[in-house]
């Protein structure tokens, strides 16, 4: 029972630990993961690097053509959009 007592402060760190910085980091990735699985065209985003653009064409092999500015556009992998500023209206 004393060996027990003697781990008791370490679980109870683990614990806190768990709850207050691992949950909450996989809670966002989740969410980053469920923003950019939802881009479409038309949505504006902002990427990692601070470039804000208009999504163009959503690829499958995990890129995203963003035109940045009039007759620029650059591929951008997904998971380097930071964030959605305006999403468009699904298409019926």
């Amino acid at each position: 029972m004393e060996a027990f007592a003697q781990f008791t402060p370490l679980i109870l760190i683990f614990g806190i630990m768990y709850f207050l910085l691992i949950r909450p980091q996989q809670k966002k990735v989740k969410e980053h993961a469920a923003m950019v699985s939802a881009l479409r065209r038309g949505d504006q985003v902002v990427t990692q690097g601070g470039l804000i653009g208009k999504v163009v064409k959503v690829k499958d092999d995990n890129e995203v053509d963003v035109e940045l500015s009039e007759g620029v556009k650059v591929r951008v992998v997904q998971s380097t959009i930071a964030q959605v500023l305006s999403k468009t209206e699904p298409a019926k």
